[in-house]
């Protein structure tokens, strides 16, 4: 089986895990920039809406070169609107395409979608044959116009690829990046991109043995397993036993098994991979305010809120016309540890800019702390 470029990633992987509301363009340019993992998956993307024309959601989609490489995730319960939407990721040049079957959240469950997919195993097979299916037509040269895409959305996916044509050939002249890199991403081929999914050891109880079982069935290129069932949430501990057991069923498959849960510093997550036979991790909260997780460095005072002032312009400078609220938790995540960051907390909770952040923050990163 051809995993793409899961085959191609150097071991063991450690990648930065998709958190809705969290990980967008910003944070995981943050995290190119200060601590480059193995992989990068986009907040979860639900494909009925954007198979009907929902041009705002396009904005999870946005990437930077850097972030190589790249994964889009999606979610949804519908076979019409993941063939769309598989094949609209495909244009956009993704390295790959991740299927949700493990978000908590209770109103996507109860649609089907999400963890509700580990209570429908034979819809969540269909699921990923139709969306394999998808990438199969696109390789051989299905436009998104024969795929009935909505024209606005045909002309923002087209002028997101121009934006990021014209972005690679500025990075290849200034040799910022990998140019074969640029080459092979700047002008989209039609290569068969892999499929993969995160999910959970169960639903309402651990039937992690059963659920593998059923994913082996349509050969994935990986799987990434969170260690809680959907109804614990995050409370209690990940089970990594669990996903021990998961791992010992994809050995020899082709399919690559990879960790998530409760994974605090990259000492821990090459303890886990060695400990549980993993071939990687993905890693979450363990982020959240520290895009220097992966290369294990300890930021002081005076470059977390460096870091949050680089974080608020990039957020200001992708998401123009975004309220700068969603913001706020990122600041709060930054500021941690050191004497005066509760006051420093509470008052970024009241910016409103990048520049309030800048000026507020001035003096703690001119005085290193």
């Amino acid at each position: 089986m051809d995993t793409g470029f899961w085959g191609r990633l150097e071991r063991p992987i450690i990648g930065l895990a998709p958190m809705d509301g969290v990980t967008d363009a910003a944070y995981r340019l943050m995290t190119a920039r200060h601590g480059k993992p193995s992989l990068f998956i986009t907040e979860f993307v639900n494909v009925e809406g954007l198979a009907r024309g929902a041009i705002k959601i396009l904005r999870h989609l946005m990437y930077d070169e850097s972030e190589r490489y790249v994964v889009a995730q999606i979610y949804g319960v519908e076979p019409e609107s993941f063939y769309k939407v598989a094949l609209l990721v495909c244009e956009l040049g993704f390295d790959g395409i991740d299927i949700n079957m493990g978000c908590p959240a209770d109103k996507i469950a109860r649609r089907g979608s999400g963890a509700g997919l580990i209570r429908t195993p034979e819809t969540a097979k269909a699921l990923i044959r139709i969306t394999k299916q998808a990438v199969s037509d696109w390789a051989n040269g299905k436009t998104m116009e024969e795929a009935g895409i909505r024209p606005k959305i045909i002309r923002e996916v087209k002028k997101f690829r121009d934006e990021r044509r014209k972005n690679s050939d500025e990075r290849r002249e200034t040799r910022k990046i990998n140019s074969s890199l640029v080459t092979r991403h700047s002008d989209v081929t039609r290569n068969l991109i892999p499929i993969s999914v995160k999910t959970r050891i169960g639903y309402d109880r651990v039937i992690v043995d059963e659920w593998i079982k059923y994913l082996l069935e349509v050969s994935l290129a990986a799987i990434s397993l969170h260690g809680r069932t959907f109804k614990q949430l995050y409370s209690g501990a990940a089970d990594w036993e669990m996903i021990a057991s998961a791992a010992r069923l994809c050995k020899g498959t082709g399919t690559l098994l990879l960790g998530n849960g409760d994974i605090r510093s990259m000492e821990d997550a090459h303890a886990k991979i060695k400990s549980y036979d993993l071939d990687g991790v993905l890693v979450g909260r363990g982020t959240l305010g520290n895009p220097w997780f992966f290369v294990g460095k300890t930021p002081t005072p005076k470059e977390m809120a460096q870091a949050a002032i680089e974080h608020s312009e990039l957020f200001e400078k992708l998401y123009p016309d975004s309220p700068f609220f969603p913001m706020r938790k990122h600041l709060a995540w930054y500021l941690k540890g050191f004497p005066g960051a509760k006051d420093l907390r509470v008052r970024l909770m009241q910016t409103n800019s990048a520049k309030e952040v800048k000026k507020l923050l001035s003096h703690e990163k001119d005085s290193g702390g």
